[in-house]
């Protein structure tokens, strides 16, 4: 009963976490965004997106990732055989670079904090998409357990991105036309 209640916990915390990860970087875009409106509009919305920033990062993103850290590893101690298993060694591999793209947000978010962001909106929508091949990939491998799927998911999401950005391009080609 313990493994379901931890597994339970486990799962809402990744779901939260993960809502953390897409909705910080689209407030970034938007931060950085509201730059060219005109100045009294920017400080207002520098003062809102920080404070956005702020309550959603501290408050639900940090948290959510360290709950998870901390359930996940407690799930891997009820069930050790899982660390015998392919899929899962990938599943942890992806699940440090999850982590390494969390930090790079946090780095991101107190650069906004002091107003010091270099990145361009559009380099900030790619890698807004980071977080969303990381959920494919480690969804697949969780739910069909072989190695293969993580693959095949990642495979799948950068088609679609490619696809996406190439639909991105024509259509802005053409709105200039």
């Amino acid at each position: 009963m313990e493994y379901a209640y931890i597994k339970a916990l486990h799962i809402i915390f990744i779901v939260t976490w993960f809502a953390g990860l897409f909705y910080i970087v689209r407030l970034f875009i938007y931060h950085h965004e509201a730059q060219d409106k005109p100045e009294e509009a920017k400080q207002i919305l520098f003062k809102q997106y920080k404070l956005m920033e702020n309550r959603l990062w501290n408050i639900i993103t940090w948290p959510s990732f360290i709950l998870t850290l901390i359930f996940g590893p407690w799930l891997l101690i009820l069930q050790p055989a899982w660390l015998e298993q392919p899929w899962m060694h990938f599943k942890l591999g992806f699940i440090v670079l999850l982590v390494i793209y969390h930090l790079w947000c946090h780095k991101i978010y107190k650069q906004l904090q002091r107003d010091e962001l270099n990145w361009t909106s559009g380099k900030l929508r790619m890698f807004n998409e980071i977080a969303t091949i990381l959920l494919f990939a480690i969804v697949f491998l969780v739910v069909v357990k072989t190695a293969m799927s993580g693959l095949f998911g990642i495979l799948g999401i950068l088609g679609l991105g490619i696809f996406l950005m190439l639909g991105i391009k024509l259509y802005k080609k053409v709105r200039k036309e």
